[in-house]
């Protein structure tokens, strides 16, 4: 009444005026409340694991390990033959044979290591002969046996562990080109797919893998068989 008085505005005004103060505070305390800082999650980490082909790759938050990746795996080889301690020897993934015959206390004085593959990464279950004649890796490293059996020849004549001998299987994990040449039904061509499947694969784990490689059918397979060990 003192506004319309004092002002001579008419009832309908004021209130009209009067909304549009209250519509104009809510508006304002809205404006203030949604201005306020707000909570931010951080994103989950990505873990990183590689591709196939070598290079890395995300991987999704939450998603399952690869197979093959647990962590802690180890590998259980036998350490034979001429070494200061031989026996069951538990080495981490990645280990080399170098690494077996540390744990093995190392190579007698005088053994013969020629074409033995120090360097040649250990594959779980192999056993590794030192100073061995050829074909004397013991129990399991026939055609279907572990693979890698890796012997030293006592003699210089009878070479490494791949080696041609007349009435031994070819090794598959150490022959080289050249030895794998001399197989029936092998050539050159032939024989570098063996190798290239071999390092990719990290070597023979069963005669039975020859099917994969490159240019190698039954006929040929079931001819090869009995001439060869992982």
């Amino acid at each position: 009444m003192w506004v319309q008085m004092r002002c001579g505005t008419e009832p309908k005004t004021l209130a009209a005026l009067g909304l549009v103060l209250v519509v104009a505070l809510v508006l304002a305390v809205q404006h203030f409340w949604s201005g306020g800082p707000e909570p931010v999650r951080a994103p989950a980490a990505e873990r990183v694991v590689p591709a196939p082909g070598g290079s890395p790759r995300p991987e999704p938050p939450g998603a399952a390990p690869a197979p093959g990746a647990t962590a802690g795996r180890q590998l259980v080889v036998d350490v034979a033959g001429k070494v200061r301690h031989p026996g069951v020897r538990r080495l981490p993934a990645g280990a080399r044979v170098m690494d077996a015959l540390a744990a093995a206390g190392g190579v007698l004085r005088g053994a013969n290591t020629q074409g033995l593959n120090r360097a040649r990464p250990l594959v779980d279950g192999e056993q590794i002969v030192v100073g061995g004649a050829g074909g004397a890796a013991g129990p399991g490293s026939g055609a279907n046996g572990p693979p890698g059996a890796a012997s030293s020849g006592a003699s210089g004549g009878l070479g490494g562990p791949g080696a041609a001998v007349p009435g031994q299987p070819v090794s598959l994990n150490s022959a080289t080109v050249e030895q794998l040449d001399t197989l029936p039904g092998v050539g050159p061509v032939l024989a570098q797919h063996i190798v290239e499947f071999r390092t990719r694969h990290g070597g023979f784990s069963s005669v039975n893998q020859l099917r994969e490689v490159t240019g190698i059918g039954d006929r040929k397979f079931a001819d090869l068989r009995p001439l060869v060990q992982p």
